[in-house]
């Protein structure tokens, strides 16, 4: 038995409690595919607070604190004004909060482009404060030896290719990528650049199908769809994107759930209570004792 430290859901503070350690690794997520074939699809979602992290981890391989909290969370336009400090407090609490997945976090724009040497440094940085098992950075065959870089330092990369969020000012947009001849071949040399620089997995986003899978044909190791193909080696989405809690989000998205509806239901009832004054009741207040 090891201790690792969990939310205790009755007061809401991390307190440490004793679990088996379960933590799936990076090589077994890695091995999950083999001769060209993962049998049992891997399940990603992102997580960027403790509590949320306990409720997915049970069902997922990986968890992923995406740079996505930029515009989640902190209602920012894009991912690019997202931060090293960002990424380290909500990595962490994912850490804090699981024990079951993967946990992957995300390079922020401008930490690790310039050179091998400048991502080691925030790739250190990331698992050191996080506790986290491996970084995600976004890039084809141009960040190769920074993968390559960081691997044989003992840092484990999931790649990204395809639609790059990060590059949507040179992109024009968040289009689905691959729709010419040109464009498709960079998509699958861009992943077999990454595979064989040592990513342990590669995040296929935003591109059309049939790219999809020949990416994922084409390389060894497991690719993660996000919208892609179901043929990919597993899938991600924006936790609450497939939640409900937008009620705009990409095409490529399933809603799962109206959890914004059941907000917004609940804390109606709620402020009526309190306009009435309902709330609090007896059960709610402390009365003085006999």
């Amino acid at each position: 038995m090891s201790t690792t430290f969990q939310l205790d859901t009755s007061t809401s503070r991390a307190n440490p409690t004793p679990q088996p350690m379960r933590r799936l690794t990076v090589p077994r997520i890695r091995a999950r595919k083999v001769d060209g074939v993962t049998a049992e699809p891997l399940v990603m979602l992102t997580a960027y607070t403790a509590r949320q992290a306990q409720l997915l981890d049970a069902h997922c391989d990986l968890l992923l604190v995406g740079d996505s909290l930029g515009q989640v969370i902190y209602g920012l336009p894009s991912t690019i004004p997202v931060t090293l400090d960002m990424m380290a407090n909500h990595g962490a609490a994912v850490v804090r909060g699981s024990y079951h997945s993967v946990v992957v976090v995300d390079m922020p724009f401008g930490s690790y482009e310039s050179s091998p040497e400048q991502a080691f440094e925030s790739a250190a940085f990331l698992l050191k404060q996080t506790g986290a098992a491996a970084v995600k950075l976004e890039g084809g065959a141009a960040m190769a030896p920074t993968v390559a870089f960081l691997n044989s330092r003992g840092i484990p990369v999931m790649g990204h290719v395809g639609l790059t969020p990060q590059a949507v000012n040179v992109l024009g947009g968040y289009g689905a990528r691959g729709r010419s001849d040109a464009e498709a071949e960079k998509i699958v040399s861009d992943a077999v650049a990454l595979d064989e620089a040592g990513a342990f997995a590669i995040v296929i986003e935003g591109v059309v199908e049939p790219i999809a899978i020949a990416s994922t044909k084409a390389v060894s190791c497991p690719t993660i769809g996000i919208g892609a193909s179901a043929k990919c080696d597993g899938q991600v989405l924006v936790t609450e994107d497939m939640l409900g809690m937008f009620e705009r989000v990409p095409r490529f998205v399933k809603r799962y759930e109206d959890i914004a509806g059941v907000i917004d239901r609940t804390v109606a009832r709620y402020a009526e209570e309190v306009r009435n004054r309902a709330f609090p009741g007896d059960d709610q207040t402390y009365q003085p004792k006999d």
